[in-house]
């Protein structure tokens, strides 16, 4: 459906303009990063019984409690920090959440030194975008067999907060799979994306 400035968007845009850049400037455009993807994942994990638009508005707010994401440096925070955190109104402060992401910057320190994360997350689709062309909302999946997988390993090699939605959610976000609507203005473009920037290693 198009929007008021005439563009088709996926449902879930809205009319916010916060929500509504995000979709057009950043979901679903192919990260190959480590530390970003590995943000995206923190972001993912605090936005679990959430909207995303509530952790949307406060992103600016969590790179400064997390100071810039840097996950070697959140590897090394204990119980001061998480006390801090969880003081801190401008974050999502759930305990469980804060420690959680300390334990995955651990985890991804282990897999970034082993393999890179970056490596580790889109060999999972084979160092291309899956591009399943979904043509209504309601056929876009809340988590898949995949995702199920991943989230699976993910959890044997030291990660939390992300079972198998939270991971699809990542994946959509991340451009590991591209589920703009094929009705939408990104779809196409996003999809090119993938095409023209490839994989790194490739």
């Amino acid at each position: 459906m198009a929007g008021d400035d005439g563009l088709s968007r996926c449902n879930w845009a809205g009319s916010e303009p916060i929500y509504r850049a995000y979709h057009d400037t950043e979901w679903g455009v192919p990260e190959y990063d480590s530390r970003a993807l590995w943000e995206k994942l923190i972001l993912d994990g605090f936005q679990a019984g959430l909207s995303w638009i509530t952790i949307l508005k406060k992103r600016d707010n969590f790179r400064a409690a997390f100071r810039g994401f840097n996950p070697r440096d959140i590897a090394t925070w204990g119980t001061e920090e998480v006390d801090r955190l969880v003081q801190d109104a401008g974050i999502i402060r759930h305990r469980g959440k804060i420690n959680a992401a300390i334990s995955n910057a651990r985890a991804w320190c282990a897999i970034e030194d082993q393999i890179g994360f970056d490596t580790y997350m889109w060999r999972t689709v084979d160092f291309a975008p899956l591009q399943p062309k979904y043509t209504s909302q309601d056929q876009v999946p809340p988590s898949t067999e995949l995702s199920a997988r991943i989230s699976k390993q993910m959890k044997k090699d030291g990660f939390k907060f992300c079972g198998p939605t939270i991971v699809y959610a990542w994946m959509e976000a991340c451009g590991l799979v591209n589920d703009h609507l094929t009705t939408c203005h990104r779809h196409d473009a996003v999809a090119q994306m993938a095409r023209t920037n490839g994989w790194k290693g490739r």
